[in-house]
């Protein structure tokens, strides 16, 4: 009878420390989802843990590299617009270069300027 007693000590005190913490509300959360869920998904587990993923808070590491993200997502475009104003630079350059100049500097310019296009 005491080691019953001891087991079911440790029980109610775990049952507390999930409900402190919030885990008992979140699951019960998400179950109820699940429940009224109209079409039934083909994995419980899986909505499970989608759910439960979005309802944990944002991880400060995680939002900081979504910032990351953006910001070159940022500089990717504009990198990308300057290497097209730069492109067209070039092939202006190279129309002005083929009526004006010696054949020789002419083919050497372009086969300068070609290895950058």
């Amino acid at each position: 009878m005491a080691h019953y007693k001891a087991e079911d000590s440790k029980r109610e005190q775990f049952r507390r420390y999930l409900e402190k913490a919030g885990v008992l509300d979140a699951l019960t959360k998400v179950l109820v989802a699940l429940y009224e869920e109209p079409e039934k998904p083909n994995s419980a587990l899986d909505f499970l843990k989608h759910h439960l993923g979005a309802l944990a808070p944002e991880n400060p590491e995680i939002e900081a590299l979504r910032l990351e993200v953006a910001e070159m997502k940022e500089k990717y475009e504009a990198v990308l617009e300057e290497n097209k104003n730069l492109k067209a630079k070039v092939q202006i350059y190279l129309v002005s270069l083929s009526s004006s100049t010696s054949h020789h500097k002419k083919s050497t310019l372009i086969l300068l300027l070609s290895c950058f296009y």
